[in-house]
């Protein structure tokens, strides 16, 4: 019996060793592509005969948002900083309970119109709408029967005058140069439909007209942890994936689309936690399945900054949903797992997502639990496992240091030392402390959560810093 259950341990074992192996393959491979990218595109930024153009694509900015009053304001502002010479901004009040609306009413002097919206694609009805103008640019408001973030983009898009549009949070700023990058995949490209932008954390960063003056790390623990794992997915694992169009996320915090694209395939879906995910699966397959030519983009040099939670509770709230809705967008779109027109898509992006992402917290913490219990009847080689996690959580350390560090000089920001040593000091926690949590967190998710009607997922925000 007892060798049984040793052979049982033994196979465990190695199973679990073979999947941290693949994975920091794929972490080696995307981190090492992802910089490799950053400095190719750095040095071109530094070319002096870069093309000048005076071409725009208009562009409509859908900016959702729910008892925002914190922050709506300064999301604006960063967008009428914008280089960009043709765009419009719509600000879509889904219902608050605040002064959302009242705060950019007043601040913009904006007025009171009768518009008829038409509906493309079914949302809930809106309630009062409002424009004004800033600096040539037209910003309409529109305050709606609260729906949700999805029905929200969705009568943004309704309301969009533009052939291209852009989502983006009502916590958000973007760089001035921004959106001249995010539509640059369009110009060279005309197959592309979509295309997602670097999110920066913003907590700490001052903005003034658009370009950041000052970037200090703040002395909170969670936010310089999540400012090592932004890095490491937004700087390494996307521009990996951009290399064969199988990027399966845009972030809701700042996305370009092609607007007759989402129209046809229905907007944003309103029974998805992770709705910004599930638009870009269903894009895919939509092409995919009626063989139209696309592409799917990511542009790390069309930069947003974005507020992350400062508290646990609010952090475990947010990874939560995302993985509820990530498991959503996949069960939905498993049709492109076993379907051959899926390519690429199918067989190596969405088998990633469903293996290292969705599955990933309930295999390493059933592979930790093994490897106790196999100690607790002495079958393990104790040292061994010992040093092959450390060299585990200190390969991926030097990995996500390697992606930080990359995208603090590529964007030619500066660090102090305190700020070196905090990120050094604190690596080995997020990859080794840290990402437990958050796969115990995830793991849970579906056993502790329970979706509630137009549900917003907030989280508590802070004024952000922008020097007018």
């Amino acid at each position: 019996m007892m060798d049984s259950i040793k052979v049982l341990f033994e196979y465990v074992a190695i199973f679990f060793i073979c999947y941290m192996l693949v994975y920091s393959t794929f972490l080696f491979l995307s981190v090492t592509v992802g910089t490799s990218v950053l400095y190719k595109q750095l040095q071109r930024r530094q070319m002096k005969n870069e093309l000048q153009h005076d071409y725009y694509i208009p562009i409509s900015i859908i900016v959702p948002a729910y008892n925002e009053d914190v922050t709506v304001v300064d999301t604006v502002i960063s967008l009428l900083n914008s280089k960009y010479q043709l765009f419009e901004i719509i600000v879509v009040d889904d219902g608050s309970k605040d002064n959302t609306s009242q705060a950019l009413i007043d601040y913009f002097e904006l007025n009171p119109i009768e518009r008829p919206i038409r509906k493309l694609i079914p949302c809930m009805p809106e309630e009062a709408c409002y424009l004004g103008y800033r600096d040539n640019i037209q910003i309409t408001l529109i305050r709606k029967k609260n729906g949700g973030k999805a029905d929200s983009l969705n009568m943004g898009i309704n309301a969009s005058q533009f052939p291209y549009f852009i989502c983006m949070d009502a916590d958000s700023m973007l760089q001035d140069d921004a959106l001249e990058k995010i539509i640059q995949p369009v110009l060279e490209n005309r197959d592309v439909i979509a295309c997602g932008g670097l999110i920066n954390i913003a907590n700490g960063v001052t903005i003034k007209n658009g370009k950041v003056i000052k970037y200090k790390l703040p002395n909170n623990i969670l936010i310089i942890m999540q400012a090592l794992e932004y890095n490491r997915s937004f700087l390494a694992s996307r521009i990996f994936w951009d290399q064969f169009n199988g990027n399966l996320i845009i972030s809701g915090a700042f996305g370009l689309f092609r607007k007759d694209m989402v129209i046809n395939v229905g907007g944003y879906d309103h029974d998805t936690l992770g709705e910004d995910m599930e638009l870009v699966v269903k894009l895919h397959s939509f092409c995919r399945s009626h063989q139209i030519p696309y592409s799917i983009k990511y542009e790390p040099d069309a930069i947003c900054w974005s507020q992350v939670p400062e508290t646990m509770s609010d952090l475990i709230k947010q990874r939560r949903r995302w993985h509820l809705g990530l498991s959503q967008s996949l069960w939905k779109h498993r049709n492109l797992i076993v379907n051959p027109k899926s390519g690429i898509v199918g067989l190596t992006s969405y088998s990633y997502f469903l293996f290292y992402e969705l599955l990933s917290p309930f295999i390493e913490l059933f592979g930790l639990l093994t490897i106790m219990l196999a100690f607790s009847v002495n079958i393990i080689n104790v040292q061994f496992m010992i040093i092959f996690y450390l060299i585990y959580a200190g390969f991926g350390s030097i990995l996500s240091l390697t992606a930080f560090f990359a995208r603090i000089h590529t964007q030619n920001l500066k660090l102090d030392l305190i700020d070196v040593l905090k990120v050094i000091s604190l690596c080995l926690l997020e990859n080794a402390g840290l990402r437990l949590v958050i796969a115990f967190v995830r793991m849970t998710s579906f056993f502790r959560y329970k979706k509630k009607k137009n549900h917003w997922g907030e989280i508590t925000r802070q004024k952000m810093n922008i020097d007018l």
